[in-house]
C-alpha cells in the first residue's frame, strides 16, 4: 500500500500538464486501474482481511483524488501566472470604435404615431396576422363581389381537398382589430390599430406588406367635426407643421358613411416637395364615420353609439416626412441608406412640445 501511495503521489507531484494527471488518474482509478483492480480483490478476502484492506484502499483512492485536483488547480494558476506575465494590456487606451445602431423608419415612425395618438387619448389595440374572413372583409360590411375579395387583390391561406372550414387570409387592412376592439371592450372606445398588412401588390408606392396604423372612436355624439380636429392636430404634429392644412373630398368605403378621402397641402416647386404651403393637394389617408352595420357586427348598438375611423399607410408616412423617394427601399435595399437619412436616435414629436427624446 505504502508502495503504491508514493508511486502515484510522486507521479502526479511530477506532472507538467492536465493529459499527464488524466493519464494517472486513469492508470490509477480508471476501471481497469491499479487502484481500482486491488479493491476488487476485496471481495475474495475474509471478513477480517477486508476490514483492514477496506478502509486504507478508500484512504489511498481519496489521497489520490485530492493529491490530482490540487495539482490540476496548481497547474492553472502557473498557467495564469505565465499568461499575466506575457500579456500587455495598455488600459489609457481608447475603446474601438463601434458603428452606432439605428431605428427602422417603420419602427420610428410607428412610435412617433403611437405617442401623437395617446396624447390624445388613443389607446394601442392589436390583433392577428392571420385572420378569418368575417373579421377581414364580412363584419366590415364588404360584400362578397367586392374586388377586394378577389385573390388578385388578396392573399388567401391554403385548404387541403375536403377542408371546408371559412376562409383565411392576410389580413389586409388593420380595421378588423377595431372589430375585436368594440366586441372586447364595448363602447364607448378610443383606439388605434398598428401592425403589418398584406396585399398582392408591388411597385415604387406598394408592397406586398406594409404597415398601416388605423384610428377608431366610438361615443354617444361624435361627430365628422371631431375627425377632422383629430387628423388636423395629429398631422401638424407629425410633420412639425403650425400651418399644416387639409382637405376633405368625399369618398366612398364599405365601412364608413358618410366617408372622406384626406389631402395635405403640399407644393413641388422646384423638384422638391414641402408641406403646408403652395397650390397642390396630397392624398395621405381615407377616414369617415363608422357605418352603422360595422357597429352592429362588434355588438355596439348603433342606435345608441356612433364614431369616426381612419386608416393611413405608415410607411409612406415616413416617405414624406424623410424624403424617402421608393417605398421598396424600406424592405429590399442596403440598410446604410438609414444613416443618409438620419435614423440614429428616436425622436417622437408630441402635440405639445415638439420632439423629445
Amino acid at each position: 500500500m505504502d508502495d503504491l501511495r508514493q508511486k502515484y503521489l510522486g507521479a502526479i507531484a511530477a506532472a507538467t500538464d492536465e493529459a499527464a494527471l488524466e493519464d494517472l488518474r486513469v492508470t490509477a482509478l480508471g476501471k481497469k486501474g491499479e487502484i481500482s483492480l486491488k479493491m476488487r480483490e476485496l471481495g475474495g478476502m475474509t471478513p477480517e482481511q477486508r476490514q483492514t484492506m477496506g478502509p486504507a484502499l478508500n484512504a489511498l483512492k481519496d489521497e489520490v483524488n485530492s493529491a490530482l485536483s490540487a495539482r490540476k488547480a496548481a497547474l492553472g494558476d502557473a498557467a495564469l501566472d505565465e499568461r499575466l506575465r506575457g500579456e500587455w494590456l495598455d488600459v489609457t487606451l481608447p475603446g474601438r470604435p463601434r458603428r452606432a445602431g439605428t431605428i427602422h423608419p417603420v419602427s420610428q415612425v410607428t412610435e412617433e404615431v403611437t405617442a401623437i395618438f395617446a396624447d390624445m387619448g388613443f389607446a394601442v389595440a392589436e390583433g392577428p396576422q392571420i385572420e378569418s374572413d368575417w373579421y377581414n372583409f364580412d363584419a366590415l360590411n364588404i360584400p362578397p363581389h367586392h374586388p377586394a375579395r378577389q385573390e388578385f387583390d388578396t392573399f388567401y391561406m391554403h385548404r387541403a381537398p375536403g377542408d371546408n372550414r371559412p376562409p383565411h387570409v392576410l389580413r389586409t387592412h388593420t380595421s378588423p382589430v377595431q372589430i375585436r376592439a368594440m366586441e372586447k371592450t364595448g363602447a364607448p372606445i378610443r383606439v388605434i390599430a398598428p401592425g403589418r398588412v398584406y396585399r398582392s401588390d408591388y411597385d415604387q408606392t406598394h408592397t406586398p406588406m406594409f404597415h398601416q396604423v388605423e384610428g377608431l372612436a366610438i361615443d354617444r355624439d361624435i361627430s365628422m367635426a371631431n375627425l377632422k380636429w383629430v387628423l388636423e392636430e395629429f398631422c401638424r404634429a407629425f410633420f412639425e407643421v403650425d400651418t399644416m392644412e387639409l382637405r376633405f373630398r368625399a369618398s366612398h368605403f364599405p365601412f364608413t358613411e358618410p366617408s372622406a378621402e384626406v389631402d395635405i397641402r403640399c407644393s413641388w416647386e422646384g423638384g422638391s416637395l414641402r408641406l403646408g404651403e403652395g397650390d397642390d393637394w396630397m392624398e395621405i389617408l381615407g377616414s369617415g364615420m363608422v357605418h352603422p352595420k360595422v357597429l352592429a357586427a362588434a355588438g355596439v348598438d348603433p342606435d345608441k353609439w356612433q364614431g369616426f375611423a381612419f386608416g393611413m399607410g405608415i410607411d409612406r408616412l415616413a416617405m414624406l416626412k424623410y424624403g424617402i423617394p421608393d417605398l421598396r427601399a424600406f424592405f429590399d435595399s442596403d440598410l446604410r441608406w438609414l444613416r443618409h437619412y438620419g435614423f440614429s436616435a428616436l425622436d417622437v414629436p408630441t402635440l405639445s412640445g415638439g420632439l423629445s427624446r
